[in-house]
């Protein structure tokens, strides 16, 4: 799987450089970070240990639902979906609606931090 690159910087910049890429003034080159966090404890957070390990298990055990990674887990199935719905909205994983569940799917277990000061 191919790492994702994560970026930090301050929001003012976040948005400066979303405008200005809105505008056509800026193109990102690929190797740009495509997830944004404010900081370094965002970051922290969101890909803590307890986190990381979960994406592991998502990744090896492939769960038909997010019941099924609950047992698999020991976790609850609330505090567990806050935490899918957390790292989906930031783009690690993918919560898929197939008929009656949810199915989670990692999108990347590797990542790559690059900060600005």
């Amino acid at each position: 799987m191919k790492p994702i690159v994560i970026g930090v910087m301050p929001q003012d910049q976040i948005r400066k450089r979303m405008i200005a890429i809105a505008k056509g003034e800026y193109k990102p080159r690929p190797s740009e970070p495509k997830i944004w966090f404010t900081s370094m404890r965002s970051v922290a957070e969101v890909l803590s240990d307890q986190n990381r390990a979960l994406l592991k298990v998502i990744r090896e055990t492939n769960p038909d639902s997010v019941a099924v990674l609950a047992r698999t887990t020991g976790r609850q199935p609330s505090n567990l979906s806050r935490t899918l719905k957390t790292m989906s909205r930031y783009g690690l994983v993918d919560l898929r609606k197939e008929k009656s569940h949810i199915r989670p799917v990692v999108k990347a277990t590797d990542f790559r931090i690059l900060a600005t000061a």
